[in-house]
């Protein structure tokens, strides 16, 4: 099970009399719940329109599914982070077999390596690619029809190693 969610969130300005029908404003958001998806819209409400939650109100929040959950698919993830240096934009690419799955490789990868935290990772867009318009090499070797992971050290099970708790020998573990 993944530790996000998407959600879609529709949100507006409250009602007055200078603007009597306010527009709505709809975002994607990952978090863990619901009430995460609502801080970040109003998050990032406040950041592109002057909207405060103080000032809105939310129309409506759903969570959003996968539509094919039990096929791989490759996703490209445009993100913006905050560094300690500065503000950095990248488009990185996972495989998975939903958004939320790839978002959430995403926030790990860039803890680990960019240190960076979940509040400082701005998702961006989120968009299935297909195999011939992938961009990255660590994806691409993923592709392979022929693709296989040997495992080299392989413990050989026998009758006699199995009844015994405590042998004399180390086990051989190359075939």
């Amino acid at each position: 099970m993944s530790r996000f969610h998407e959600y879609q969130v529709v949100g507006r300005k409250l009602p007055s009399e200078k603007d009597v029908a306010p527009k709505l404003y709809r975002m994607r958001i990952f978090a863990p719940n619901e009430v995460v998806a609502k801080s970040r819209f109003w998050y990032f409400l406040k950041k592109l329109r002057k909207v405060k939650k103080a000032a809105g109100e939310i129309v409506s929040i759903n969570q959003i599914f996968e539509k094919r959950p039990e096929q791989i698919k490759n996703f490209g993830i445009w993100i913006r982070y905050d560094s300690r240096s500065g503000t950095h934009n990248m488009y990185k690419e996972y495989r998975g077999m939903s958004r939320v799955e790839a978002v959430g490789q995403c926030y790990q990868d860039m803890a680990a390596r960019h240190r960076a935290r979940f509040s400082s990772v701005q998702i961006i867009r989120v968009a299935e690619v297909k195999s011939a318009d992938i961009r990255r090499q660590y994806i691409r070797q993923l592709l392979n029809d022929k693709l296989s992971f040997p495992l080299p050290h392989r413990v050989q099970r026998t009758e006699k190693s199995q009844r015994r708790l405590f042998i004399a020998k180390r086990p051989t573990t190359f075939y």
